[in-house]
């Protein structure tokens, strides 16, 4: 067993994959014991919030603040604040209703592009073709520029008892508070999705459920498949008939359509995660016995077997003693690429929102779903649902390259 180890972690294709998966795994373990608070906590009022670390902005105003000698003139606001889309779309502008001359545009130079802004901008140009949500938008936009060009600071007034504002304090330009005064902060690492929940601790919480989804229906399939295989492969004659026309009979309807068909049937008032597993495995466990089976026949009539034959031997002890040992290593390749594809089919279902139904706990196909309900690929929030793709892909990755190390080590035809 020991040497055994040891050839299987030599295979650089089956460390690599593994050190993915462990990394995975510990990850999933390790953070919930750091990050102690609920993954389905909404801890933003609002839709996909952007990674990054928020402040509680009361705070910076009663904070200390600290005067740096940084450039804040009108032309590095510009640069800051300007985006890519902002600058293409004034550019557009000019050249359509400004009469300026495209050669004469830098969208680079965001200084020189508001001042040709400013000098050719109205709203009360005739801007034909534009519908009215576009000019808001330049309307809209011109404002913001003018107080970008405002160079006074932000005047902080408090309101009188006749109803009248009195300015109380101004906040210069070259006013800072330091990000450790502030008591209120909170950083998402990947932002927030459609209900404001913090996406990482969402995205930890979802691959452990995901993971155990993948190993219960992995061990069903791989279990049920390893049972009728031995049985079929071993008796042979009319059991063998009988396993080999019900396996085909599921392999002709393709058991992702039966999986739909069935997590429809339940309904998504019982469909949780331990069900849709346990549906998972019990539709996933054909091609498992198919294998199994043809190892076996292979196997039946070694002399091995065939001496414990002959000394009267139980069919049990046989099957159990003299031809599973031999196959130990296919039923583990057969176990780790059932975990994998229970985890894809999870995916599959959830997108087809015929996954877990739960508000208590989230997947991984669910997270996706919820993205996609709320267009996160059509606004841009990529962080919604990219780390949600990766995390499957480098989990479906690690145990593919772990299955085919396994093979290198054990199928003496791939042996270098």
């Amino acid at each position: 067993m020991l040497n055994t180890l040891k050839q299987v972690f030599r295979s650089p294709r089956f460390l690599v994959g593994f050190i993915i998966f462990i990394t995975i795994f510990l990850t999933v373990i390790i953070y919930p014991l750091i990050v102690t608070v609920n993954p389905l906590d909404m801890v933003g009022n609002g839709n996909f919030f952007k990674p990054g670390t928020y402040v509680n902005v009361s705070e910076t105003m009663t904070a200390k603040k600290y005067t740096l000698n940084v450039d804040v003139s009108s032309a590095s606001k510009l640069d800051r604040q300007l985006d890519e889309t902002q600058r293409s779309k004034m550019s557009d502008w000019l050249v359509r209703f400004g009469g300026v001359d495209e050669s004469e545009i830098d969208t680079s130079d965001a200084a020189a592009l508001v001042e040709l802004w400013k000098n050719h901008y109205s709203k009360d140009v005739d801007q034909k073709g534009l519908i009215a949500a576009d000019k808001k938008y330049f309307a809209r936009l011109d404002g913001k520029i003018d107080n970008m060009l405002a160079s006074s600071g932000i005047i902080i007034a408090t309101e009188n008892e006749d109803g009248t504002l009195s300015e109380n304090s101004t906040i210069d330009d070259q006013a800072y508070v330091n990000i450790k005064d502030l008591q209120t902060n909170r950083t998402f690492i990947l932002g927030t999705d459609n209900f404001g929940r913090d996406v990482l601790t969402e995205l930890v919480a979802a691959t452990k459920v995901s993971l155990q989804i993948g190993l219960i229906a992995g061990s069903i399939a791989t279990f049920i498949g390893l049972i009728l295989g031995l049985l079929s492969g071993y008796l042979g004659g009319t059991v063998d008939n009988i396993i080999t026309f019900i396996t085909n009979l599921f392999t002709v309807i393709p058991s992702f359509i039966i999986l739909v068909l069935i997590s429809y049937s339940v309904g998504s008032g019982a469909r949780g995660v331990g069900l849709v597993a346990i549906i998972i495995g019990f539709t996933s466990w054909t091609w498992t016995t198919r294998s199994v089976r043809s190892q076996v026949i292979s196997l039946r009539n070694r002399d091995h077997v065939n001496l414990s034959k002959l000394s009267g031997h139980s069919m049990l002890r046989i099957v159990f003693t003299d031809i599973l040992p031999y196959i130990a290593s296919y039923v583990v390749m057969a176990l780790i690429l059932q975990i994998s594809s229970g985890i894809l089919a999870e995916a599959q279902l959830s997108m087809l929102g015929l996954g877990p139904a739960t508000t208590k706990t989230a997947t991984l196909g669910l997270m996706m779903n919820w993205a996609m309900q709320y267009s996160a690929h059509l606004n841009g929030s990529w962080w919604a649902y990219f780390p949600v793709i990766l995390t499957i892909a480098l989990i479906s990755f690690s145990l593919n390259l772990m299955n085919t190390g396994l093979d290198q080590v054990f199928n003496p035809q791939l042996r270098d």
